[in-house]
């Protein structure tokens, strides 16, 4: 479980407490993340009207002294790489860079994943190239086995220590392509398990419901039933809410089978 709510973009309250500089108030967001189950937490500080790097040293070196947060690996998260590198300096132990990809080309991609390497840290991969982001499965394992093989070839980078983002996005949009991204995010963790030996897979859990914003019981009931399966496809970790993952098994079965209808495209009503 990789915990979500220490992101400006992804939490109103947390966003709100770096921009008034409340950030003892903000080190509790992260506590609570690690008291609810988080096993990593994500920190992202990027926002137009805050200073991301400044605002990530000074709450990354807050949160090295605090013991009970400390003691979980950190996920620096930025699209900019100063403020990943500022990041990496401050951080103690192993952690975890998000992301990098194939994005901006090849070159910025190894010089990245190299220094990386030299701070010692893991990497998350984006699946995104100079075409853009992979939408199909064909798209997925095409550019998350070029990576891995510029990674672990030319880079020399551990492959435990290679994150691939398949790219969760949202079913139940009412356009049609959409219907199959969820069983081809999952197909797509059995596929690069078996072309990438050693890497691991992570997603944005929270993308898959965007639908249906504003309804909590079906978000939570539609991340636990993807989690389930996407799991047992190979998938390792998760950015989630920590503290509202619900148990599979106690889904209400009338509510899990209409989940699955919705996630697995299974009836056309579904949504």
């Amino acid at each position: 479980n990789v915990g979500e709510r220490t992101n400006v973009t992804g939490s109103l309250k947390f966003k709100r407490l770096i921009k008034e500089n409340d950030l003892l108030t903000a080190l509790e967001v992260a506590q609570e993340q690690v008291d609810n189950g988080a096993q990593i937490i994500d920190i992202n500080m990027d926002d137009g009207l805050i200073d991301g790097k400044e605002a990530m040293v000074r709450y990354l070196n807050l949160l090295m002294a605090e013991p009970d947060i400390a003691r979980v690996p950190i996920m620096i998260d930025s699209s900019k790489w100063e403020i990943i590198e500022a990041g990496l300096q401050v951080v103690q132990g192993k952690c975890v860079v998000n992301s990098i990809s194939l994005k901006e080309g090849k070159e910025k991609f190894v010089h990245d994943a190299s220094k990386i390497r030299q701070y010692g840290a893991a990497v998350v991969v984006m699946a995104f190239d100079e075409k853009g982001q992979a939408d199909t499965l064909a798209r997925r394992i095409e550019i998350c086995e070029e990576s891995y093989r510029i990674l672990v070839d030319e880079v020399n980078f551990p492959p435990q220590d290679i994150i691939f983002d398949p790219n969760i996005f949202a079913v139940a949009t009412g356009i049609e392509e959409h219907n199959e991204y969820a069983i081809n995010f999952i197909d797509a963790c059995r596929e690069i398990k078996a072309a990438c030996p050693g890497a691991k897979i992570s997603g944005g859990v929270s993308n898959i419901s965007f639908s249906f914003r504003g309804n909590n019981v079906v978000r939570e009931a539609m991340h636990s039933s993807f989690l389930f399966h996407a799991i047992q496809a190979g998938m390792d970790m998760g950015i989630v809410n920590a503290g509202m993952i619900e148990v599979y098994e106690e889904i209400p079965k009338n509510l899990l089978i209409l989940v699955e209808d919705v996630l697995f495209n299974r009836t056309e009503n579904a949504t």
